[in-house]
C-alpha cells in the first residue's frame, strides 16, 4: 500500500532523510520511531504532499506522489500532532468542510458524518462547538475527520501526544478498530509502548536513516529476553540475557537487589540506536 524507495530530503546543507526505503502492506499497522529530528514528520509531510522530496520516489496505493499527486492524496487521511480543528465551528461543521474539500455530495457528507461521529463516540456532541471538547475528544474528532473521505491509508503523527494514560489507551482501541476494518495505518509516536502494543512492524529511524525494521517481538529478541537493571556510579546499567536462568544468576551475584524484568521495545531501540525516543 505504501512503497518508499531511496527517499531523500535536503534543507540546504542539512539532510533530513538519507535514502529511506520501506514497504507497508495493505491493512498493516506500521510504526515509525525515532528521536526528535530523526525525520519522522518529514517523511509524512512528503508522503501527504505537504513538502517536496529531494530524491527517490514513493507511491500510495499505486499512485506516484510526484506524477499523480491528486490520486495519491485521495488515498490517505492525515492526523497531525497539533490540533488543527476549527474551534469556532461545531463537530458537524468541521466534518462537513472536510467532505466538501474532497468533493463529497451533501447526502454523502451527512451520512458519513453521522456514521463516523458514532464510530468515535462523539455523536451526542455533534452540534457542540469544538472549543467545548476535551483534548482526548479533539483527537478522536481529528481521526474521524481524517476518515471522512474513506481513505485506504491513515497517517497518524503523534496522535496521543499530551494525553493521559487512560485516554491514550482509549485511542489505542480506536486505532486498532480502524485497522481491523481494513485501513492501512502509518504511525509515528514518542510513546514507545504505544508502538509495542499496536504495531505489526516497527522501523527505527535515526538521523534520517533506517537503523532497523522488523516486528516488535523480533526486534526485542535481537537484544534478549530478560533485562537486569543495575545502579552504578555512572548511572543505570542494563544487561541483557537470552533466558531467565542466566538472568537470575546475575541477580544472585548482585547484592543490591536490583530489577529483573522482561526486555521491551525501548531496550531494543536504545541498543540499536544508542538513543532514546524523546
Amino acid at each position: 500500500m505504501i512503497v518508499i524507495e531511496n527517499l531523500r530530503k535536503q534543507y540546504g546543507a542539512f539532510t533530513a532523510l538519507d535514502g529511506v526505503s520501506l514497504r507497508v502492506a495493505p491493512g498493516e499497522l506500521f510504526a515509525y520511531l525515532g528521536p526528535n529530528g530523526a525525520g519522522k514528520s518529514t517523511t509524512i509531510k512528503i508522503l501527504t504532499g505537504l513538502t517536496r522530496l529531494s530524491g527517490g520516489s514513493a507511491t500510495l496505493g499505486g499512485a506516484d506522489i510526484q506524477t499523480d499527486p491528486i490520486a495519491a492524496k485521495r488515498q490517505c487521511g492525515v492526523v497531525m500532532q497539533h490540533i488543527n480543528l476549527d474551534s469556532d465551528l461545531t463537530l458537524v461543521e468541521n466534518m462537513d468542510i472536510h467532505g466538501r474539500l474532497f468533493g463529497m455530495s451533501a447526502a454523502d457528507r451527512v451520512a458519513r458524518t453521522e456514521e463516523l461521529l458514532g464510530y468515535v463516540d462523539l455523536y451526542d456532541r455533534k452540534e457542540k462547538l469544538v472549543s467545548t471538547l476535551s483534548g482526548g475528544m479533539k483527537r478522536r474528532l481529528m481521526i474521524a475527520r481524517a476518515l471522512m473521505h474513506n481513505p485506504s491509508i491513515l497517517f497518524l503523527d503523534e496522535p496521543t501526544v499530551g494525553l493521559d494514560a487512560e485516554i491514550r489507551r482509549r485511542i489505542w482501541g480506536l486505532i486498532k478498530k480502524i485497522q481491523n476494518a481494513g485501513t492501512t495505518i502509518f504511525l509515528t509516536t514518542h510513546y514507545i509502548e504505544e508502538a509495542e502494543f499496536l504495531a505489526d512492524r516497527v522501523a527505527f529511524l535515526d538521523e534520517g536513516r533506517l537503523r532497523a525494521l522488523d516486528t516488535p517481538l523480533a526486534l526485542m529478541h535481537r537484544v534478549g529476553a530478560w533485562a537486569f537493571d543495575r545502579l552504578t556510579e555512572d548511572g543505570m546499567k542494563t544487561e541483557y540475557f537470552p533466558d531467565r536462568d542466566s538472568a537470575q544468576a546475575a541477580v544472585t551475584l548482585d547484592a543490591g537487589g536490583h530489577t529483573l524484568r522482561r526486555v521491551n521495545l525501548e531496550d531494543a531501540f536504545l541498543t540499536l540506536t544508542g538513543k532514546t525516543v524523546v
